[in-house]
């Protein structure tokens, strides 16, 4: 194997999130270090975030998994009244991927498990392990509301054997207090550093504008009829990125945009670099990707999602983006605003391998310590 790790054939099942597309295209990294140590990946996911993935790594195995799917409303100031509304249905969900997962473990022989907010997927005989920018989860409906949530978040997390979290342990926090809460959870809690599918920063001329389109339905269907109106007036050339693997149809635009359904990392890659701004949502992923590749961005929060409208806060604070509601957006005012602003960089290096590499040792001594037979025991006379 690379990366000096035994030659154990591992076999670890990698299941995100079908919450949007960025719990997927965050955990890339994460199965390219273990395709690149030489494990056998199993992936698990369905619809949108299936796509992507078979796009990403054709040739590896994947598993049908229902997502969550999750309803949202059209009118932000909703959204998170109709999101608690769900939690008993979530619930549910998370029962029954842990049995499906039990079936799964037993039926393709898996060492262990990472998973991206699936809460549902630990397991008692095999390590599993949770991937989350967010021990402390805020709702829009208040402190008790939080507190409650957080409860629940850290009940389905202790289940697990460790938690990872895609941020900084210490100087500038991407997430602030969203992953630093007072209290942590009681299981092994590890910060990885930032994760990104991109490889980092090349300085190339600067060719178009870019938006990347993400988000549930029908919020981003909002969001993209919004932003090609605004772009009517713009006149010089922009690539747009709608976030719809899978769908073949293209909306009618001006003659100057370019528009893509959908971009592998590599291509997506390509374009961000020769972008002068890049306008998307404020998800933690694009944040991630962002700040890894050093570009300037206008980040736009998803109306009713508390996340993104706290790390729109955060972000700003430390210049790190400019950030705009999205009843505030106008195209060339935020053009002029984002060519003054004073965009800061930050060059942290990323644990994701390092800890991920231990991982796969540890996983390797469990595994060797399971066929070493007992003194005594008949396999060892």
């Amino acid at each position: 194997m690379s990366q000096g790790i035994s030659p154990a054939k591992l076999t670890v099942l990698v299941a995100p999130l079908d919450w949007g597309l960025g719990h997927a295209t965050r955990v890339i990294p994460i199965i390219r270090l273990l395709y690149e140590s030489n494990c056998t990946i199993i992936i698990a996911a369905k619809g949108r975030t299936r796509e992507l993935m078979q796009q990403e790594f054709p040739n590896l195995q994947f598993l049908e998994l229902e997502g969550y799917g999750i309803q949202y409303s059209r009118k932000g100031w909703l959204l998170p009244l109709k999101i608690a509304a769900q939690v008993p249905h979530i619930l549910s969900v998370i029962k029954k991927e842990h049995q499906w997962l039990k079936r799964a473990v037993t039926d393709h022989s898996i060492d262990a498990v990472i998973s991206d907010n699936r809460y549902g997927l630990y397991h008692h005989s095999i390590p599993s392990v949770f991937i989350t920018h967010q021990l402390r989860i805020k709702t829009g409906l208040g402190s008790t509301m939080d507190r409650f949530i957080q409860q629940l978040n850290y009940q389905q997390i202790n289940k697990f054997g460790a938690c990872w979290v895609p941020d900084h342990e210490s100087g500038l926090s991407l997430a602030g207090e969203l992953s630093h809460p007072a209290i942590s959870p009681s299981i092994p809690v590890k910060y990885i550093g930032p994760l990104s599918r991109f490889t980092g920063i090349v300085k190339t001329e600067e060719r178009h504008l870019l938006v990347i389109l993400s988000g549930p339905e029908p919020l981003r269907t909002v969001w993209e009829e919004m932003i090609i109106h605004q772009l009517h007036d713009y006149k010089k050339p922009v690539v747009l990125v709608r976030g719809m693997p899978g769908t073949v149809d293209l909306p009618v635009v001006p003659s100057f945009v370019h528009v893509f359904n959908h971009l592998p990392a590599q291509e997506l890659e390509h374009y961000i670099k020769e972008a002068s701004f890049v306008i998307s949502r404020c998800g933690y992923s694009t944040i991630m990707d962002l700040l890894t590749m050093q570009k300037k961005s206008i980040l736009v929060p998803t109306p009713g999602q508390a996340e993104q409208e706290y790390l729109a806060e955060h972000l700003m604070q430390h210049n790190l983006a400019l950030c705009i509601p999205q009843h505030k957006f106008r195209l060339s005012a935020a053009l002029d605003l984002a060519n003054s602003f004073p965009y800061e960089q930050t060059s942290q290096p990323s644990k994701s391998n390092e800890v991920i590499i231990y991982f796969l040792h540890s996983l390797d001594q469990h595994e060797t310590q399971k066929e070493t037979p007992k003194p005594g025991s008949p396999s060892a006379l």
